[in-house]
């Protein structure tokens, strides 16, 4: 919806959702963080050692096939993906393309991939740091939550820093903030947190983790709508304040405090028994499956069509809706069957696992994971 009107209408066609839909890759971040941090943590608690190879290859199969053919497009046919200029190639392919990324050049929307990438390259080496330290050590489950504390007040922190110099419209270098705030690894980075934290609660105390998925977790939802509620409000009315800039407090808080929102709801729809995990919506798994394609092709898509013929689409913003909606939809039901789910099937032939077994060996008492 945010795209849309970015990338199309150029006015806020869903209304207030349109303002505030940039907020879905903070979703994006916290499930991310969950889904991964909990596959690794799961094997090392049971006492398996990660297979680095396996793991990075695993993610390679997973996301470069159709990101290469993306790109590939990008940089062949220039002008039927929107006629803008892309960064160098070496930083797509090197993930660092959103590294002081300018607004408006080819195939930005890729700058959340990036960061994904780099936390898909670190978090492991994390895990396995974490493993030596309880091994030579002895360190547990207090050192991890406050190793996880301090990550979040880097990227805190270093908001603040940047919002100082530049968050204000009257600022000589207020044009740096989309390239080194809202697209910057270091202050993005802690969006992971929330979904790391689930993770690490789930098998580092699972006592605790057992009574907020029972009835001790009743509190889960309707938290996490106040939360969200509160959150919107602010990216409504707080985030960006014409004639002033960027608000320091949505700047500087604001990302951390949406994410840990949506780590909420995350909690919350993984409760056995709540109306998140009742409820299920017609298609949604289908569209959860071309997730990634429809992200990753639906800005040039949406460009194709809606320039196709701009006048007459323009004049009906109805059709022109949904021809894009469909468009969309089609190109990235293509880009799964043809592409993605290809690579899907290599992946579980060669690299099925990310773990090697070491043997019997159980988890340290207290939740600590094992060497």
């Amino acid at each position: 919806m945010y795209h849309y009107q970015v990338f199309v209408s150029q006015e806020a066609t869903f209304g207030w959702l349109s303002e505030v839909g940039w907020v879905g890759v903070d979703l994006f971040f916290v499930l991310s963080g969950y889904l991964i941090a909990n596959g690794l943590l799961g094997g090392l608690v049971r006492g398996q050692a990660l297979d680095l190879g396996g793991f990075y290859a695993r993610r390679m199969f997973r996301t470069w096939p159709v990101y290469w053919l993306v790109l590939a497009a990008y940089f062949l046919a220039p002008a039927l993906m929107g006629g803008k200029t892309p960064p160098p190639l070496w930083r797509f392919l090197t993930f660092t393309q959103n590294w002081g990324l300018q607004p408006g050049t080819a195939f930005s929307h890729a700058w959340s991939l990036c960061i994904e990438e780099q936390f898909y390259a670190t978090l492991p080496l994390a895990a396995l740091l974490g493993t030596h330290a309880v091994a030579a050590w002895g360190w547990g489950r207090r050192q991890a939550w406050g190793a996880l504390a301090l990550l979040l007040a880097v990227g805190v922190g270093l908001r603040a820093l940047l919002w100082a110099w530049y968050g204000r419209e009257d600022s000589p270098l207020a044009d740096h903030y989309y390239p080194w705030v809202y697209y910057g690894t270091l202050c993005r980075f802690d969006e992971f947190l929330p979904g790391v934290a689930l993770a690490m609660l789930k098998h580092l105390h699972p006592e605790t983790w057992r009574r907020l998925m029972g009835a001790a977790g009743r509190w889960l939802l309707p938290a996490a709508l106040l939360a969200l509620l509160a959150m919107g409000y602010g990216v409504l009315r707080h985030y960006y304040v014409d004639g002033y800039g960027y608000g320091g407090f949505m700047s500087i808080a604001g990302y951390s405090l949406v994410a840990m929102s949506f780590g909420l709801l995350v909690a919350a729809a993984m409760r056995p028994g709540s109306w998140l995990q009742r409820t299920r919506v017609p298609g949604a798994a289908t569209l959860a499956a071309w997730s990634y394609p429809l992200y990753l092709s639906h800005k040039p898509v949406a460009y194709i069509v809606a320039n196709a013929g701009s006048a007459s689409l323009a004049a009906a913003p109805g059709w022109r809706l949904a021809l894009v909606t469909a468009a969309c939809l089609a190109v990235a039901a293509l880009l799964h069957h043809l592409v993605e789910r290809p690579g899907l099937r290599l992946r579980e032939r060669w690299f099925p696992q990310q773990f090697k077994p070491v043997g019997d060996a159980p988890p340290r008492a207290g939740g600590a994971v094992a060497p």
